[in-house]
């Protein structure tokens, strides 16, 4: 498996940088094996092109994120703590990574439409696991009963995402973690409508 493979975290992090400074549709491959110091031919041994270089990027940080989330809330939380969880680590994880903010929430959102379908594939995982925290809350009656899972995963997520994009496109002028609680409050008043 590549991903096994020495430079290919490299190669990921520098794509990450260059294409948050440059632009994805700017971001020639060159620089982002210079960023990564490696030879150009080098990111071909790991990736067939620019867009599986994107795709690969968001891939291995939504699936790193998703990993990290489900073993905090894989112990004896409430729904609503673990929302408290998703919440603060997805804000968490961009906050402390700038760069990738600016990836996941303006480049990746200009992209053609058949890599927006394979975003959107990579995404799926980590939808499935705002739909346990919702139903785990309807379970546990924490949620309202009669909650519509589909339109509350599509609340929680729109809402973070959001929150996110907002602070990027403000040049990240306020502290996002501040914003946490506040997001956390609405979203469970929403939930227990």
């Amino acid at each position: 498996m590549r991903k096994n493979k020495p430079k290919y975290k490299q190669i990921i992090d520098a794509a990450v940088v260059v294409i948050a400074e440059n632009g994805y549709h700017q971001a020639q491959v060159s620089k982002i094996a210079k960023q990564a110091g490696v030879a150009d031919g080098t990111i071909y041994l790991y990736f067939e092109n620019k867009e599986d270089i994107l795709i690969s990027l968001f891939t291995e940080k939504l699936t790193s994120l998703v990993e990290k989330i489900e073993n905090l809330i894989a112990g004896d939380l409430t729904a609503s703590e673990k929302l408290l969880v998703m919440i603060e680590n997805h804000c968490k994880n961009l906050n402390d990574d700038r760069h990738l903010a600016i990836v996941t929430q303006l480049e990746l959102r200009q992209s053609s439409k058949d890599l927006r379908l394979k975003i959107n594939e990579v995404l799926k995982g980590y939808l499935r696991l705002v739909d346990k925290v919702i139903i785990s809350g309807i379970e546990e009656k924490q949620f309202s009963q009669d909650l519509d899972v589909r339109l509350a995963r599509q609340m929680i997520f729109g809402t973070i995402d959001e929150m996110v994009t907002s602070w990027v496109m403000s040049d990240q002028k306020y502290d996002l973690m501040k914003q946490v609680p506040s997001i956390h409050k609405m979203l469970i008043n929403g939930l227990n409508g």
